[in-house]
């Protein structure tokens, strides 16, 4: 597991306070039973090559406010945003709800907690 520094893991708490978070199997529920939901990678490019959730779109952290609006212009639209740890996905999540998106959830313990239940992933580097 990575070693994230005390200044990143403190703007990432002070972020949880103000955000939703949902487990996988909640997250998959959402999946099956509401059409309307965007689920978003805000993973770096080469994370999403090596594997993502089969339903999402990549906009990553580096990107998502600028673009979100265009990609999602409503803002009662409700977003699911992941990346590896839940970590970055706080802080975007935070920032969505800042920019008036109002139902806004992270994926707790990001892509990791989704593999550790069992639950299965797309690759773009198919053989």
């Amino acid at each position: 597991m990575k070693q994230h520094s005390p200044g990143f893991l403190a703007i990432v708490e002070e972020s949880k306070q103000h955000i939703q978070t949902i487990s996988p199997q909640r997250l998959q529920d959402m999946l099956q039973h509401n059409p309307l939901m965007k689920l978003i990678d805000v993973r770096e490019g080469d994370e999403w090559v090596l594997g993502h959730l089969s339903q999402a779109i990549h906009l990553s952290k580096g990107i998502i406010e600028r673009d979100i609006e265009k990609n999602i212009p409503d803002i009662k639209t409700p977003i699911v945003v992941y990346c590896s740890g839940g970590f970055r996905s706080a802080l975007v999540a935070y920032n969505l709800h800042k920019m008036g998106y109002s139902e806004v959830y992270s994926l707790d313990k990001g892509m990791q907690g989704w593999i550790e239940c069992g639950l299965t992933i797309e690759n773009e580097l198919k053989s």
